[in-house]
């Protein structure tokens, strides 16, 4: 019986992609798990935080590691590395809100679940409907990178309404981030499940930490 060469070749490139998501996402719940630990033992000891330099350089040059050695197992380490690292920066703030508001654990707690919730809807209709977000990439790109140095200026010149504003436009950017990037993966343009975890890591936190943010605004009972 003769095998049909174009089944074949669809038939692997499935088995690829599924290995693909598989591997993703169980990268992504560890490294969510290790940065976790990372946060929870920053806020249990009280470190202080790094500070905006620091976290930056920290930042790009352990995601500039992970990306150079995605195809060894040495990328594993850097993605650990990168994800305990940005948890560790997160704890301090964490325990900001601990401290300054009254409900301020409620409004982690709300801010995980809202994460949570949008990721897992997000995911499951890009994973059902198989749609191509490709088309979205340049509009994502320039609107991350607009918000990036908007969301700088903010901090350096202490503009609370940009801010916020800045927090609005991650959570936009962030959702389609999350269509495009899990889109990529089923089908076919993202083979590399180290880069593919790092990616939705990134917008996890940034999603997490923009509704954490409005929420102390909006959701705060001081």
């Amino acid at each position: 019986m003769r095998l049909n060469t174009a089944t074949v070749r669809s038939d692997a490139s499935v088995l690829a992609t599924n290995k693909v998501l598989k591997n993703t996402y169980l990268l992504l719940a560890m490294t969510l798990l290790f940065s976790a630990g990372t946060a929870a033992a920053a806020m249990a000891f009280d470190l202080p935080h790094p500070g905006l330099v620091v976290t930056l350089v920290g930042y790009f040059g352990l995601l500039f590691l992970t990306n150079r050695y995605s195809n060894s197992a040495l990328g594993i380490v850097f993605v650990f590395a990168l994800t305990g690292f940005m948890g560790m920066t997160l704890g301090p703030v964490l325990n900001m809100y601990v401290k300054a508001f009254s409900n301020g654990t409620e409004l982690i707690m709300m801010a995980l679940g809202g994460t949570g919730v949008m990721f897992l809807g997000l995911s499951a209709y890009a994973l059902t409907t198989r749609k191509d977000f490709s088309f979205i990439t340049g509009f994502l790109m320039v609107g991350v990178w607009v918000a990036f140095f908007a969301g700088i200026a903010a901090l350096l010149f202490s503009i609370p309404m940009l801010s916020l504003a800045v927090s609005a436009m991650f959570i936009v950017l962030m959702s389609g981030m999350i269509l495009l990037q899990t889109s990529q993966i089923i089908n076919g343009g993202e083979t590399n499940y180290i880069l593919a975890t790092v990616s939705l890591y990134v917008s996890l936190f940034n999603l997490f930490t923009s509704l954490l943010q409005i929420l102390g605004v909006y959701g705060s009972d001081d």
